[in-house]
C-alpha cells in the first residue's frame, strides 16, 4: 500500500464520520495542510475557519462543546499545544468539555520547515492536563480508528499528527482501544515501546536485534495518557529492560510516562530515546539520523539496556 501522512488520514476520519449533525470543525487558516479542507468540501455549513487566532479558536470550540456539539480544533501541533496553551488548559481541560484537538505537522520530520514549527513538547505539555487524553497514532490505520475513538470519548482528546507520508504497522483488521497498548511483536531479552512513527523503526530494530541473536519485544503505544501500565509492567517482569522511542522531547513523553509506570510497577533498567535539542531546518531522513532516531540506535539503546539487567 502506498504510504500515507496521518494528517491526510485525519482529514480523511472527519469526512468519513462527518455525517454525525453534532460535528463541528473549526481550523485556524490552514485546512488544506491539515486536511480538514476535506470535511469543509462535504459539510461547509458545519466548518468553522478562525483565522490565525489559535487561542480564540480554542475558546469558540469549547463554546460549541458546551452547546452539546463535538468541536473539532485543527492547527499544526506548535500551536495547538504551545500558543493556545493557556486557552486548551483553562477553557478546555480545567471544563472537561468535549472538544477534540487535532494537532498535524508534529516532531521534526516537519523537515525543512525548522525549529520553530517543529513542536516536540507537545505530549508534555498535553499530559501536564488533567483528564487529557493524549493520542498519537503510528500510521493511516491507526489515525482514522483514533479520530472514531475520540469522537465516542466523552471529553478532552489532543490527536498528533505527522506531515510525513509513513508505511502502515497494522492490519485493516486492527481493532484500536483507547488506553490499550498494542503487542506487535513478542520477545523475552528486552522491550521495546514505540509511539507515533517510531514505531515502524522499532520493528526495523527488532530486526537488526534478531541478526545478533536477541528477541525483542515491540509494543505500540498509540495512548500515551491514559497509559497502559498493566501492558508495560508485564513487558518489565517478563523481559527485564525497556527501551523507549519517540519522536520528542525525551522530558515529559512516552519515555517520562513509561518511566513512571516502571518506577511504580516494576523497576528495570530503562533508555529513553528522543532529543533534547531543538530541531533545525532539513531532510526528515537526515534530521532522524542527526538526533538518532533511527532503528540502529534503539538497536545500540536496547543492548545498554540488556547489559544494565541484574
Amino acid at each position: 500500500m502506498a504510504k500515507k501522512a496521518t494528517r491526510e488520514s485525519y482529514g480523511a476520519a472527519l469526512a468519513e464520520y462527518g455525517s454525525r449533525e453534532d460535528i463541528v470543525v473549526l481550523d485556524a487558516d490552514l485546512s488544506k495542510s491539515t486536511k480538514t479542507d476535506v470535511f469543509k468540501k462535504q459539510y461547509p455549513e458545519r466548518f468553522i475557519n478562525m483565522g490565525i487566532a489559535e487561542g480564540n479558536m480554542m475558546c469558540v470550540a469549547a463554546g460549541l462543546a458546551e452547546t452539546g456539539k463535538i468541536a473539532f480544533a485543527s492547527t499544526f501541533a506548535m500551536f495547538a499545544a504551545g500558543r493556545a496553551f493557556e486557552q486548551v488548559r483553562n477553557s478546555i481541560g480545567y471544563t472537561k468539555l468535549n472538544v477534540k484537538i487535532g494537532a498535524t505537522h508534529a516532531g521534526i520530520s516537519v523537515g525543512e520547515d525548522g525549529a520553530s514549527h517543529q513542536c516536540l513538547e507537545d505530549i508534555a505539555l498535553m499530559r501536564s492536563i488533567p483528564d487529557m487524553v493524549v493520542l498519537n497514532p503510528a500510521d493511516d490505520i491507526e489515525a482514522r480508528l483514533a479520530v472514531k475513538a475520540a469522537i465516542e470519548h466523552e471529553g478532552p482528546v489532543y490527536m498528533r499528527f505527522g506531515r510525513l507520508a509513513v508505511d502502515d504497522v497494522n492490519g485493516e483488521d486492527y481493532k484500536f482501544e483507547l488506553g490499550k497498548g498494542v503487542q506487535l511483536a513478542d520477545g523475552n531479552d528486552v522491550t521495546i515501546v514505540a509511539t507515533g512513527l517510531m514505531v515502524e523503526k522499532a520493528l526495523a530494530a527488532r530486526e537488526l536485534l534478531k541478526a545478533d541473536g536477541i528477541d525483542a519485544r515491540v509494543i505500540n503505544i498509540h495512548t500515551i495518557k491514559p497509559l497502559d501500565c498493566d501492558i508495560i509492567e508485564k513487558a518489565a517482569r517478563e523481559t527485564g529492560a525497556i527501551v523507549t522511542a519517540e519522536e520528542h522531547y525525551v522530558m515529559g513523553g512516552l519515555g517520562s510516562a513509561v518511566a513512571e509506570a516502571v518506577c511504580d510497577r516494576y523497576p528495570v533498567p530503562l533508555k529513553i530515546i528522543g532529543t533534547d535539542r531543538f530541531g533545525q531546518s532539513g531532510k526528515p531522513a537526515e534530521l532522524f539520523e542527526l538526533y538518532g532516531l533511527t532503528a540502529e540506535n534503539i538497536r545500540d539503546k536496547a543492548k545498554e539496556a540488556i547489559k544494565m539487567k541484574r
